[in-house]
């Protein structure tokens, strides 16, 4: 319990296994020479465990595209501090607390971490953490997509940035990912027509038979993305989601209707790449003949919406209007081959680790 050492409940010392930043990567795909798999020792003990402190035993981990451009080196690439090298990387994760020096925290809570090191245990602060309700029929595996960051992404570009009317044309890209496949089935809710951009067939055919797209297409079988777009938007473009940038971002803004909005969530195309090398924009004049406004955004700068955005997510989720979909690796040495294939086309829906039950 909270204040006291819980009794025999727990080990009270264990080898945890860690994904560590051994080096930088700043460009291509990270590998083995930057993230390392090591074994540490972790006293469980309760006077290991320092006030306002709980050690936790981590059950699930988000695996999110965002930490690529945090591992670069490179400081202008930031969506969040630089991690040192040698430390635990982090991301957002459910645990167990398993020990407790926080009044608010008992063991056997489980809790949600936006700042969870990827480590079978962990000690750490009580700041950030929340608690999940038990009783709810909530799988938990949804609080790290339609209830976590990629849930909470979608709908601060959909519902408060990109607000469409019903009868919108939108469109998004990667959107048989984390964000994408929630932003799609919102913008629906909101009466939009609604197309996706994919890396697969099979993706195209999820994206529109779970959900609910009305239109998708293989990016890899495209050879002019000009010519797709006129195919799929005969009428213009009056939202674009960017998930990916490049190539794709230049081509929409010459598709896009008189007062579009293209709202930015991400850019995986250019995370592998040096700012030098990266595709530039040649199209920005639509911006001006056409009153387009294009904006950039980071969801920690909602956070004061994040109640409003729960509330109606669990809704959408109890009445079934929002179908999740997940694709869950088993046991902490799978991350880094989870965190690798979010560069490829070989996921469908939000890649997830479990590392213990």
């Amino acid at each position: 319990m909270g204040g006291s050492d819980g009794g025999a409940a727990a080990k009270t010392v264990v080898e945890s296994k860690e994904w560590y930043l051994a080096a930088y990567a700043p460009e291509n795909v990270p590998t083995s020479d930057h993230l390392k798999l090591r074994s540490v020792t972790i006293s469980l003990e309760y006077d290991s465990v320092a006030d306002q402190h709980v050690a936790v035993q981590l059950l699930l981990i988000s695996v999110d595209p965002y930490l690529r451009s945090t591992i670069t080196g490179r400081d202008g690439d930031l969506y969040l501090p630089r991690p040192p090298l040698n430390k635990a990387i982090t991301g957002f994760g459910i645990g167990r607390v398993v020990r407790s020096k926080n009044k608010n925290f008992n063991e056997g809570d489980i809790v949600i971490n936006p700042f969870s090191p990827v480590a079978e245990y962990s000690i750490i602060p009580a700041d950030f953490l929340r608690k999940i309700d038990q009783t709810t029929d909530i799988a938990l595996p949804n609080y790290l997509s339609c209830l976590g960051v990629p849930g909470f992404t979608a709908w601060v570009a959909i519902e408060v940035l990109g607000n469409p009317k019903p009868g919108s044309n939108v469109f998004i890209s990667a959107a048989a990912g984390g964000v994408g496949m929630f932003a799609g089935q919102l913008a629906k809710l909101k009466g939009c027509r609604v197309v996706g951009s994919t890396g697969s067939n099979d993706k195209v055919q999820l994206i529109k038979d779970e959900f609910g797209y009305d239109e998708g297409f293989n990016y890899h079988e495209e050879s002019d993305f000009d010519v797709a777009l006129a195919k799929y938007f005969p009428d213009g473009i009056d939202l674009y989601l960017d998930n990916v940038g490049g190539k794709l971002l230049d081509d929409v803004l010459n598709h896009v209707n008189k007062g579009a909005n293209i709202v930015i969530s991400g850019m995986i195309s250019q995370y592998n790449t040096i700012p030098a090398e990266r595709e530039g924009v040649k199209n920005l004049l639509n911006m001006v003949g056409k009153d387009v406004k294009m904006q950039g955004f980071l969801c920690g700068s909602y956070l004061n919406q994040f109640g409003e955005f729960a509330q109606q997510m669990e809704k959408y989720i109890n009445e079934e209007k929002i179908k999740p979909k997940h694709k869950i690796n088993q046991g902490i040495e799978s991350f880094f081959e989870s965190f690798v294939s979010l560069f490829s086309s070989s996921n469908l829906g939000k890649v997830i680790v479990q590392v213990a039950t």
